[in-house]
């Protein structure tokens, strides 16, 4: 150990032992070997696997294109979030399977997914993808039925007489 005699001394001896604020590990980007990010999306019970890899902006679910799987324009535009948000419109192909729960639960899954693979491919739109809060899983499913109920919390009609 170094000869401490003095504050200063002790100051530059800890000080050299110490990491330094700037080097924190930086985000790296994950891709397989055929140069795709994939990551996994949940949305109510629908659950979404993803790959995305630089293309032309071709997004398949189950097989089917996009306008073809989701007819819904509003599920289309759910689906055309991230890239939006993250500003790459166009330039990545989306292939995703997706089981579970119905189309707007499956819309929510797919940006999910997408959302998390953007961030993996390149780990510098994570934060305009957190901001606009497509990281975060969201949570909400529908409550189970319980015994004496009509539904999960309705009760049945109360008649005195």
């Amino acid at each position: 150990m170094a000869d401490i005699k003095s504050l200063d001394d002790l100051k530059s001896a800890v000080g050299a032992a110490a990491p330094t604020a700037e080097a924190k590990p930086l985000r790296v980007a994950v891709r397989d070997k055929l140069g795709r990010a994939y990551a996994t999306g949940k949305r109510k019970n629908a659950i979404a696997r993803v790959w995305i890899k630089p293309g032309s902006g071709k997004v398949t679910v189950n097989g089917k294109t996009m306008a073809e799987y989701f007819a819904r324009p509003v599920l289309q535009m759910i689906l055309r979030q991230p890239f939006t948000v993250a500003n790459v419109e166009g330039q990545f192909d989306v292939m995703a399977t997706v089981s579970g729960g119905g189309l707007s639960g499956q819309a929510g899954a797919v940006k999910h997914g997408v959302s998390k693979a953007l961030q993996l491919y390149t780990p510098e739109l994570r934060g305009a993808l957190k901001a606009a809060g497509f990281l975060t899983r969201d949570s909400r499913v529908v409550e189970r039925k319980k015994y004496g109920k009509a539904k999960a919390r309705k009760s049945f009609q109360f008649s005195k007489r």
